[in-house]
C-alpha cells in the first residue's frame, strides 16, 4: 500500500481545537502501516513548536516544518515540498478526522487508480449552537453530507469536486501543482492570507488532477468533523465569505480558460428586480456574490 503523508497547515491555532486535531490524526495514523504527519506552522506568532503538548506529538510520525511567508497558499507548497509520500491528504488545523479515515482513504486510492484527488463527508461542530437562519449557508463552511460515492474528470463541476477538509491529492498531481506556482502561472493566490476570506486554492489543486487525465470525486465512506466557532455564525462574516468565495471562483475558472463574461444590461436589471424582492439577509448574500463577481472580473482585466 501508499505511503501516506498527512499534511498540517496551522497559523495561531487555538490550542484544545488544534490539540484534539492532532489527536485525532493520531489514533487514525496508528491503523496506518506507512505514514508521516507534517505540520507547516505558517509562521504562528507563538511557534507551534513551542506549545507543551507539541511534545506528545513531535517525534515519530510527526514533524513541525515552518512556512514564512504568509498564506494557505505557501503553506500548502511547503507541505508538498516536504512530503515524501505517494499518497498526500491535507487536513485543517480545526478538523477531527474518523479513526478510519487515512486507512479509508489508502484504500480508495488504491481501487481507484483514474482518480487523482478526492475527499468525503463533512459534518459541522458548533461552538455553541448556530441560529437556525444560517443554516442555508452552511455549505460555504465545507459542510458535506451525502450517502453516494460520485466523480468526474470536469474540473469546473461543482457536484464532484473536492473539498480542502480531508483532500486526498496523489503526489504527482500535488507535484504538478506546486510546479504551476513555481512556473508563475499562479499569479493570484486563491487561498486565504491574513484577514482574505478568498478560498479555492483547494479546487485548483484538486483540479489539477484533471489537467494531468485523472478524475475528482467525493467518497461517503471518508468523514471528519469541522469545528465552527461562534465568531463564523454571525451576519456580517458570512456575508464576507460569500463574496470572497464568489470571486475566487471567477479566478479560479479563469486558470482552466473559463473567462466570465461582461453582465448585459439585461441581466443588471434582472439582478436588480431580484434583489428588490428578497428579504434583507437573502438580498445581502445575493448582493454579496454579485459584487464578488465583479471583483474577479475586475481582478482579471
Amino acid at each position: 500500500m501508499a505511503k501516506l503523508s498527512v499534511i498540517v497547515c496551522t497559523y495561531n491555532p487555538g490550542d484544545a481545537v488544534f490539540k484534539s486535531c492532532l489527536e485525532h490524526i493520531k489514533l487514525a495514523a496508528a491503523h496506518c502501516q506507512d505514514i508521516e504527519v507534517i505540520v507547516v506552522d505558517n509562521n504562528s506568532d507563538l511557534p507551534v513548536s513551542s506549545r507543551d503538548y507539541m511534545a506528545s506529538y513531535t517525534c515519530g510520525l510527526f514533524r513541525v516544518v515552518v512556512e514564512t511567508k504568509q498564506g494557505l497558499t505557501p503553506a500548502r507548497l511547503k507541505g508538498i515540498q516536504e512530503a515524501t509520500g505517494d499518497l498526500l491528504v491535507f487536513v485543517d488545523d480545526d478538523n477531527f478526522i474518523r479513526e478510519d479515515f487515512l486507512v479509508q482513504g489508502l484504500g480508495i486510492a488504491e481501487k481507484n487508480p483514474h482518480i487523482g484527488s478526492y475527499s468525503g463527508q463533512v459534518k459541522l461542530v458548533f461552538e455553541s449552537e448556530p441560529p437556525a437562519w444560517t443554516r442555508p449557508y452552511w455549505g460555504m463552511l465545507v459542510y458535506r453530507e451525502f450517502d453516494k460515492d460520485v466523480w468526474s474528470n470536469l474540473p469546473h463541476l461543482s457536484t464532484t469536486m473536492p473539498c480542502g477538509a480531508g483532500l486526498f491529492v496523489r503526489k504527482h498531481v500535488a507535484d504538478y501543482y506546486h510546479k504551476l506556482h513555481e512556473e508563475g502561472k499562479r499569479g493570484i493566490q486563491l487561498d486565504r492570507t491574513g484577514k482574505s476570506l478568498f478560498s479555492g486554492g483547494d479546487n485548483d489543486l484538486a483540479a489539477c488532477a484533471c489537467d494531468l487525465g485523472l478524475g475528482v470525486g467525493l467518497f461517503h465512506e471518508l468523514m471528519l468533523e469541522h469545528f465552527i466557532p461562534q465568531s463564523r455564525l454571525n451576519k456580517k462574516y458570512l456575508v464576507a465569505l460569500a463574496k470572497g468565495i464568489a470571486t475566487s471562483t471567477v479566478v479560479f475558472k479563469s486558470f482552466r480558460n473559463e473567462y466570465p463574461a461582461e453582465l448585459s444590461k439585461k441581466t443588471q436589471f434582472a439582478n436588480f428586480v431580484r434583489l428588490a424582492a428578497m428579504d434583507g439577509t437573502s438580498g445581502a448574500f445575493y448582493k454579496a456574490v454579485i459584487e464578488g463577481e465583479k471583483e474577479g472580473r475586475d481582478m482579471l482585466r
